[in-house]
């Protein structure tokens, strides 16, 4: 059974034909006041009245063919106006052709038939443009008013989507872009209202709701800019993505989205070549450690995607393997997906593994990588950095694996605390593994990664969501950042250009303040800095560098086959057999506790390693008594702990 329509959709094409009826009328007669400029012969009003129901009923009817009595007058378009045109003049040809052909009704100028067209093309289009005017500005006050970088080509479909999509919610007030030509022109109505320069003015005299980043090439320093400038405006900032990211190039208000810290990051997609990667991974057998952390689970998504014939993720912690395990399953992972609970230190349980699963490609993720614990804690990163690794590199060599791959980090060069350092001693030993058999073992070294487990910005996003303070060390902290699927893909890279003891590293371009880092991160919460959120500064904490570095003193860098991966050169590499007793004599010391005995073989090893540093008693007292907190525009505390770049007291 149809559905009964509700009355007011019942009566309104009724009430639609009624008004063209209306306008039909007015337009005829106002055609013949225009032709006898105001005074109508009686003649002509005995034509009028004996032609005007001959003239609606065909009107009328061409409307019906043309759809006019069809239309949503609040959504009328160009489309529209095309439609009353063709249904004016076909009724314009029909009715002249009646009038002269059959009615008998006296002399009608010619001249009625154009002007009659042309004001009911215009009565028409009045009428539903103006339901379409009230109808917008009916919802003006609940939509949000949106301030436009870029007054390109995605600038104007944004806004040209804005114009015919009211429902969306937004209102463009005006256009920001650093062309000097443009500025107060007009795209689509909308004003370009000054440059980059003048945002502060643009934004007190319109006060918008939002601001949008209508430029997808825009470089990430570029974005901070706008975020820098528009420090002191409490609005949401939006952005469109990449134009490469649009399949079609276009863009539409479905594509805004929030500003996200990867935007101000910018990292160039290293793209992959799938075809190595499939003769490299495809059919093979692969042990990945750590699989249950945050580099190791992508590596597991990755590298599955890539159809090995067994993959065997190795972790010592339940919780995280389960959990990547049953992600894997989920996405309809066979027979071939292995979930294996272990220590990277037991030789044994990595030996039965290795052959059961005849491995031929190890991807070493396994790590304790928190400097301030390992600060803490020297001997336990000896026993999994150190003797983890070379536990590994030597069972893996004694069972045939051909490709060993470790992932390193930026904090092993000219290391300054025992986390780094271990990692550094790591990547000496796959080194001499690979020289003493030939095969491809290998490292990776990068940065730190956005949102891996301990990372600095899940701590201040947690900080933020309890309402503060978000807590720096440092004002002149910077780190090199990059994402985690990028990492992976530096490092499946690193494993299809394998040269036996090579170091990769990735050009990350230039490094990240932390402290704008956590003022972004407050902003693109939608709160402010230092007003909603404070941001404090603890201090540098023992072991910690100002800047990180990629590449040593004693290396230099050449750049490989795959863009942005750079192969390091150079660099002093001790005696094998020499690095082999000492690495012994370390473990031996972890395994006693003995903390200063490893400080001091540490120093040995890595000439660039400095002793000279907090003990761990004096580290814990230096955190709680010598922080620099910044809280309410003060310093507080020594300022000898910010170093001689730390702003004066006040």
């Amino acid at each position: 059974m149809p559905e009964i329509p509700t009355q007011p959709l019942a009566f309104r094409r009724p009430l639609m034909v009624l008004i063209d009826t209306a306008l039909i009328a007015l337009s005829y007669y106002g055609a013949f006041f225009l032709r006898f400029d105001g005074g109508i012969p009686p003649a002509q009003v005995e034509v009028f009245t004996r032609t005007l129901v001959w003239l609606v009923a065909i009107r009328l009817t061409a409307g019906t063919i043309f759809g006019l009595h069809h239309m949503v007058w609040r959504y009328t378009g160009l489309s529209d106006l095309v439609a009353i045109a063709g249904a004016s003049a076909a009724g314009t040809m029909i009715f002249a052709g009646l009038v002269t052909l059959m009615l008998r009704v006296g002399w009608l100028p010619r001249s009625i038939y154009a002007i009659d067209t042309l004001l009911l093309v215009a009565l028409f289009a009045g009428v539903r443009a103006a339901r379409r005017i009230v109808h917008d500005r009916g919802d003006f006050q609940s939509r949000k008013r949106i301030l436009i970088f870029g007054a390109g080509d995605a600038g104007e479909m944004i806004v040209r989507d804005m114009k015919h999509n009211p429902y969306y919610g937004y209102t463009p007030i005006g256009f920001i872009d650093d062309d000097l030509a443009k500025v107060g022109r007009r795209i689509h109505g909308v004003r370009v209202l000054g440059t980059r320069a003048d945002v502060g003015k643009v934004m007190s005299s319109h006060l918008p709701d939002e601001v949008l980043i209508a430029m997808p090439s825009m470089p990430p320093a570029a974005i901070r800019g706008i975020m820098k400038a528009l420090e002191s405006c409490r609005v949401p900032v939006k952005t469109l993505p990449s134009l490469r990211d649009v399949i079609d190039g276009r863009v539409s208000i479905t594509d805004i989205r929030n500003v996200a810290l990867e935007d101000l990051l910018g990292r160039a997609p290293i793209g992959l070549d799938s075809n190595r990667l499939c003769h490299l991974l495809a059919g093979q057998s692969v042990l990945i450690t750590g699989a249950g952390g945050s580099i190791g689970s992508e590596l597991c998504r990755q590298i599955w995607a890539l159809r090995p014939r067994t993959m065997v993720m190795y972790d010592r912690y339940e919780n995280a393997l389960y959990t990547v395990e049953k992600e894997l399953r989920d996405r309809g992972a066979g027979d071939g997906l292995v979930a294996a609970i272990g220590d990277i230190c037991d030789e044994r349980r990595l030996e039965s593994l290795l052959k059961r699963h005849a491995v031929k490609l190890i991807f070493h993720a396994a790590a304790h990588k928190h400097v301030p614990l390992m600060e803490l804690n020297p001997c336990e990163a000896i026993k999994n950095n150190v003797r983890g690794t070379r536990i590994l590199a030597e069972t893996a060599a004694r069972c045939g694996v051909s490709s060993f791959v470790l992932i390193s980090t930026d904090k092993a060069v000219n290391p300054s605390n025992v986390m780094g350092a271990s990692k550094r001693i790591a990547e000496l030993l796959v080194k001499a593994e690979a020289r003493r058999t030939g095969l491809g073992f290998t490292a990776v070294r990068f940065g730190n990664v956005l949102g891996s487990n301990g990372s600095v910005v899940p701590r201040f996003l947690e900080q933020i969501r309890s309402g503060g303070p978000v807590t720096v060390t440092h004002p002149k902290m910077q780190r090199f950042f990059m994402l985690i699927h990028e990492a992976v893909q530096l490092v499946l890279h690193a494993a299809t250009l394998i040269q036996p003891g090579a170091i990769y590293v990735l050009n990350m371009g230039e490094q990240i303040a932390i402290a704008d880092m956590a003022s972004h991160l407050i902003r693109l919460s939608g709160l402010m800095p230092d007003r909603d959120i404070e941001i404090e500064f603890t201090g540098v904490r023992p072991g910690e560098k100002i800047q990180e570095e990629l590449i040593g003193h004693d290396e230099c860098v050449e750049q490989s086959e795959i863009s942005h991966v750079l192969l390091l050169r150079g660099g002093k590499e001790p005696d094998p057999e020499w690095l082999s007793d000492k690495v012994r004599s370390m473990e031996k010391a972890a395994a006693a506790g003995d903390a200063d005995g490893i400080l001091g073989l540490l120093e040995e090893i890595i000439p660039s390693f400095s002793r000279s540093r907090l003990t761990a008693v004096e580290a814990r007292v230096a955190q709680s008594n010598g922080a620099a907190v910044h809280a309410n525009g003060k310093w507080h505390g020594d300022r000898s702990v910010l170093g001689a770049d730390a702003p004066p007291q006040r």
